[in-house]
């Protein structure tokens, strides 16, 4: 990978800045994954991501199969909310939409064309940033999803069990909740082990012995993974239960999920026209 790809790989990722990137990469040898931990170390990754900075436009698309047994997600991005509310923008999220339902995320490159097309219908650059499809394979399993009014923010959830309005519950707490798994067990050794690092270098930072430092960390590591898992966080709509013992309560259970929310980790442009103007005068 040449040093511009990755680069951007970590924009992509962190929404932080070119040269910020660039600093993070050479001071790690141009490596990418300890780059990007270098930069949450820094606590750069939670600046960058203010509202103002990294929002894009565009919206989201989710489409359910007639029968329930299969749903997918996309993202469109263009480059100005008005542009987002375009008629023709919108029926081609739904092309997008349902072109993905029928053959998969890697149906995108197939739509190129017509989102040559729009692009010089609109006047603005349009971008299939990513899509997922879920399909059910169990008897009793079938897909939901929710989306937000505003159509920047939604998720499409996988049930193996209960009804469909437990599955409306589980991905509207998800797109407001923002968990990062299922079960506590379906967190990733690695991503455990490099937020206990993240973690363990901020509490160095207090001065603390070691021992105090240890139990700091572990009592960190135990709310993030809380935090972290959909069946351990407080549900959205009766806080006092957790999402687990809902789900246990109505017979439901949740193999999966995917959010997506507009612009999340892109950096919006903040253009002041009359200043360029003036500029070039």
């Amino acid at each position: 990978m040449s040093d511009i790809a990755k680069i951007k790989e970590i924009r992509e990722r962190t929404g932080i800045g070119f040269g910020d990137c660039k600093k993070a990469l050479a001071a790690c040898d141009w490596d990418v994954e300890r780059a990007i931990d270098h930069i949450r170390k820094q606590s750069a990754v939670k600046a960058a991501k203010k509202a103002d900075r990294t929002a894009a436009e565009g919206r989201l698309a989710i489409k359910i199969a007639d029968d329930g047994k299969s749903g997918a997600i996309v993202e469109i991005n263009v480059e100005t909310d008005f542009a987002a509310r375009n008629e023709r923008f919108g029926a081609f999220c739904d092309t997008v939409v349902d072109t993905v339902l029928q053959e998969g995320p890697d149906s995108l490159d197939s739509l190129d064309g017509l989102r040559k097309e729009l692009v010089q219908t609109i006047g603005e650059n349009v971008t299939l940033r990513r899509a997922n499809r879920f399909e059910s394979g169990s008897d009793d399993g079938f897909v939901s999803s929710y989306l937000h009014t505003n159509g920047v923010v939604g998720t499409l959830v996988e049930m193996s069990s209960g009804d469909e309005q437990t599955a409306r519950d589980v991905a509207m707490h998800v797109t407001a909740s923002e968990p990062l798994v299922v079960n506590a067990e379906d967190l990733p050794e690695s991503v455990v082990a490099k937020e206990r690092e993240i973690l363990l270098e901020q509490a160095r930072d207090s001065g603390k012995p070691e021992n105090i430092i240890e139990k700091m960390v572990e009592g960190r590591l135990r709310k993030f993974r809380a935090e972290s898992c959909l069946s351990e966080q407080p549900f959205v709509k009766d806080p006092e239960q957790k999402v687990g013992a809902v789900l246990k309560s109505r017979n439901a259970a949740c193999e999966r999920f995917v959010r997506y929310q507009v612009g999340e980790g892109i950096e919006k442009r903040d253009d002041d026209l009359a200043a360029e103007v003036q500029k070039l005068i």
